[in-house]
C-alpha cells in the first residue's frame, strides 16, 4: 500500500513537471531560472576609427539597468504599466531567435525609444516613439525591425548618448536562481530563458 502511494505521488509530481514544462515552452510563463533583471551595456561599433571588435579595456557609450520580459505575459505588458522611466533605466524583451518583430505602444503614458538588437549584439534599427494620445488606440503605433533582443529606454536617451545603428551590446542577466551570465556575440546562453512564442507582441510591446 505504501508502495503504491509513493508511485501515485511521483506520477503527480512527473504530471505536474511536464505541465510546467509545456507551459514554459509555450511562452506562457517564465522558466523560474529565467532573468528578472540585468545591465546592457552599448559600445561604439569603432568603424570610424578602424578599430576590431574587441571591447576590452574600453568604456561603453552608455549602460542601462534593466528589467527583463521573457515571456509572453511580460511581453505584452511591456512598460505599459510603468508611469516613467528613469535615465539610465529600461526594459529588455527577450526573444527566442532573431526575428521580424512589431511592438506598439499600447496603453503607454511616456515615449520611448525602441532599440532592436540582433543575435550577434549589434543593433540594427532604433526607433524614437511617441505615446498615444488622448483617444488615440496605441495598437496603431506600430515600429518594426529585426533582432533577438529588444531594449526601451526613456525617448531622447539614444540620441543623448550617441547611440546608433551598428553598435555593439553586451547583456548581463541576473535571477533570483542563478548567477550574473554574460551574452554576447555567438554566445546564445539566453536560449535556455528565451522560451516565448517568437510571434507574440510586447507593449511598447509585442502585438499578440
Amino acid at each position: 500500500m505504501a508502495l503504491e502511494y509513493v508511485w501515485k505521488g511521483l506520477l503527480v509530481i512527473a504530471a505536474v513537471s511536464i505541465i510546467g514544462a509545456v507551459l514554459v515552452q509555450a511562452g506562457f510563463v517564465s522558466a523560474p531560472w529565467g532573468p528578472d533583471e540585468g545591465e546592457v551595456r552599448i559600445f561604439d561599433d569603432g568603424t570610424d576609427e578602424g578599430e576590431t571588435d574587441d571591447r576590452a579595456g574600453t568604456e561603453p557609450k552608455a549602460v542601462v539597468d534593466v528589467e527583463v520580459a521573457d515571456d509572453r505575459s511580460e511581453r505584452y505588458t511591456g512598460l505599459s504599466d510603468h508611469d516613467s522611466l528613469e535615465r539610465g533605466t529600461g526594459m529588455l524583451f527577450v526573444h527566442n531567435r532573431e526575428q521580424k518583430l512589431t511592438y506598439v505602444m499600447r496603453e503607454m503614458d511616456f515615449d520611448i525609444d525602441i532599440i532592436f538588437i540582433d543575435a550577434d549584439g549589434e543593433i540594427t534599427r532604433i526607433h524614437h516613439a511617441r505615446a498615444p494620445e488622448a483617444g488615440e488606440d496605441g495598437e496603431d503605433l506600430e515600429y518594426s525591425g529585426r533582432g533577438k533582443w529588444v531594449l526601451e529606454v526613456p525617448r531622447g536617451y539614444a540620441n543623448e548618448t550617441g547611440i546608433e545603428v551598428g553598435d555593439r551590446v553586451e547583456i548581463d542577466l541576473e535571477s533570483t536562481e542563478t548567477a550574473i551570465v554574460e551574452v554576447t556575440p555567438g554566445f546564445d546562453a539566453l536560449e535556455r530563458w528565451a522560451l516565448a512564442d517568437p510571434d507574440a507582441a510586447p507593449t511598447a510591446a509585442v502585438r499578440p
